[in-house]
């Protein structure tokens, strides 16, 4: 069967056909503009993979929109599928799902945040299959968390926010944090803006600066030992763009274990470097856990 798959990000929007294997058939990518430049665009995508000039084999089943958040997901709620209060200030409220439903006619579609999709696409496809405790985090222009418990997504009175739990600050370090909201959260002093601003250059160009990863992993390994003692996850996933700085991996392990300081012993720490890990997809995560979602929606 093929599925329809909306990656839906604030800098660009992924439109897909793949099928049950995760298999990508065919992908466009649209610039995110506001939603009256940029929905006519998806919307037209989509038909023209329903047409019913087209073979019946060859027509999707159901679309799988993984979209930026924060957003509702709570089927029932009378704003589902809607992106809530998201510093993209032309996106706020916007009814995505009633949208593309109203568009696409009597369609299944399934709908989650792309910190969800992209763990969904680990989970059936890349280096959390056959978990059924995981998360997943991505680090860069904002942060994000996406987890999955008893092999199921995790919401509640929304979806999780892990990239604003609250910090320490590392003693001797006085910056303000660049979140907004919290300050000194986990997005407020170790995303990629954050970084940029506490050092003056984008991560990028910081690479061989040993101090700025030092303490960049002591945060990241603070927030990730927050979490894995509040949902014991099996497995935790790092992506986005600060985590292409693979000389992070090691010493958030390294710092994980110490802030942990033998409080757990499972065999998921004792092998720590399986435990925290990059993804495994190559950047298509996102997109081929919007095809699952898809899946999902049309079973039901």
């Amino acid at each position: 069967m093929l599925y329809g798959a909306l990656e839906a990000g604030g800098t660009k929007m992924i439109c897909a056909v793949g099928n049950e294997s995760g298999q990508i058939l065919d992908q466009v990518s649209i610039p995110t503009g506001t939603p009256e430049e940029t929905m006519p665009k998806i919307i037209e995508y989509f038909k023209s993979k329903i047409d019913p000039s087209l073979p019946k084999e060859d027509r999707i089943k159901a679309l799988g929109i993984a979209c930026f958040g924060p957003v509702d997901v709570r089927k029932g709620s009378k704003t589902y599928g809607n992106i809530l209060n998201t510093p993209k200030i032309p996106w706020r409220n916007f009814p995505m799902v009633k949208t593309l439903k109203d568009a696409l006619g009597n369609f299944p579609i399934g709908f989650d945040t792309d910190v969800n999709g992209s763990l969904l696409g680990e989970a059936t496809w890349g280096c959390a299959k056959g978990l059924e405790d995981a998360i997943y985090i991505t680090i860069g222009t904002g942060i994000g968390m996406g987890a999955i418990s008893g092999g199921n997504p995790v919401h509640g009175m929304l979806h999780p926010e892990a990239g604003h739990i609250l910090l320490a600050p590392v003693p001797g370090d006085d910056y303000k944090g660049h979140c907004p909201s919290h300050g000194k959260c986990f997005e407020g002093m170790a995303s990629g803006p954050a970084i940029e601003e506490r050092w003056g250059k984008p991560g990028k160009e910081l690479a061989g600066n040993s101090e700025v990863w030092e303490l960049e992993a002591k945060y990241i390994a603070q927030a990730l030992t927050d979490i894995l003692l509040v949902l014991s996850p099996q497995k935790i996933i790092l992506g986005g763009g600060v985590m292409a700085q693979a000389q992070l991996f090691p010493l958030i392990r390294k710092y994980v274990l110490e802030y942990v300081n033998d409080y757990i012993d499972t065999k998921e720490l004792r092998n720590i470097n399986s435990f925290i890990t990059p993804a495994a997809l190559n950047g298509n995560q996102g997109i081929m856990g919007a095809i699952k979602l898809a899946e999902l929606a049309a079973e039901e």
